[in-house]
């Protein structure tokens, strides 16, 4: 099988597109080099069934011709993380939009199946955790930008949805919830890489707010698990998944045990968010996923625990910054 993975140069892409050729399919990866990066690539770009592209998702005519020659889509292509999207509103609102636009008006000429990646920021301000996908969604005000992205991944959805009931385009959706793990950077305001060099270098880890708010944080070896099943699912077409896991910890618990298992002496500061955001930014106090449905249509399950998350992503970190493990985790 031939299959195109738009965002392959990202962090979810690249690991996607490595476990795709390791199944045996030739897999061909689009990406504009905004957020992704050519190092996430390394460890099998050369690989006879691998081809990258650089170009945008935006590009109709690009698009169309990739989907034309290729079995199976699977669209991350997409403006990620707080940071970027607040600095970077309008493009983010473009990419995100207009790209899955452009990639189901390819789909649908071809007839070709679609993995579409969204988010659990569509969630918004719920406060029915755990979040099913059947959920009422509940949004900020629209000045605030901090629920642009939130919004763009809802009309992305509604697009997929819209192909998969007037037009039968067979597409599956997938919700993510804060997925981690190796070749993540902290560049666009992710949580764990930050915390982690913050902890290496001995800095202060910054912990937004009261430190109270509760994540779960997911393995990007099993979100990419999960979607894989969910593809070759013939009854998951038309339908919507959380997939991550469902382990919960706040923030600040979590800064402390990073810095614990980085044998850190870093001190914790707190930081108010209008301070690194500005005043469109909004939080939710816990982001927790319901995984029935997933475990229902394909029996996922996560099998990374956060501990092991942590010691797989601190050791990725050591090895790229040049440095020796913590003593707790080379002893490990």
């Amino acid at each position: 099988m031939r299959v195109l993975v738009t965002g392959g140069a990202g962090f979810i892409g690249s690991h996607l597109s490595e476990k795709l050729i390791q199944q045996g399919s030739e897999v061909w990866a689009l990406d504009d080099l905004s957020t992704g990066r050519l190092e996430n690539l390394r460890s099998f770009e050369r690989h006879p069934h691998f081809r990258f592209l650089e170009g945008s998702v935006t590009d109709s005519a690009l698009v169309n011709g990739l989907v034309a020659q290729c079995d199976r889509v699977y669209h991350l292509a997409a403006a990620v993380g707080v940071k970027y999207v607040l600095e970077n509103p309008l493009r983010s609102l473009i990419t995100n939009i207009r790209g899955t636009e452009v990639i189901l008006e390819a789909w649908a000429e071809h007839g070709r199946k679609a993995m579409v990646f969204s988010s659990s920021e569509v969630y918004g301000k719920g406060v029915s955790v755990p979040f099913s996908e059947d959920d009422d969604r509940v949004m900020g005000p629209t000045h605030k930008l901090r629920w642009s992205y939130a919004c763009g991944k809802a009309v992305d959805e509604s697009l997929a949805q819209a192909y998969w009931q007037q037009r039968q385009l067979p597409v599956v959706i997938v919700r993510c919830f804060n997925t981690c793990g190796p070749r993540q950077t902290g560049s666009y305001g992710m949580v764990i890489p930050n915390m982690i060099v913050r902890a290496l270098r001995d800095e202060p880890i910054l912990v937004f707010g009261d430190g109270k708010q509760s994540r779960c944080f997911s393995a990007v070896s099993d979100v990419v698990r999960g979607v894989l099943m969910l593809a070759d699912c013939k009854a998951a077409e038309g339908e919507v998944f959380n997939v991550g896991s469902d382990e919960e910890v706040t923030v600040l618990e979590l800064a402390e045990r990073i810095r614990r298992m980085c044998d850190s002496r870093s001190p914790i500061e707190f930081v108010a968010y209008e301070k690194v955001y500005g005043s469109s930014f909004e939080d939710m106090r816990r982001r927790v996923p319901d995984l029935t449905k997933i475990g229902r249509f394909v029996g996922f399950r996560p099998q990374s625990s956060l501990q092991q998350l942590l010691e797989i992503t601190i050791r990725d970190t050591c090895e790229r910054m040049g440095l020796a493990y913590p003593v707790g985790l080379a002893a490990a």
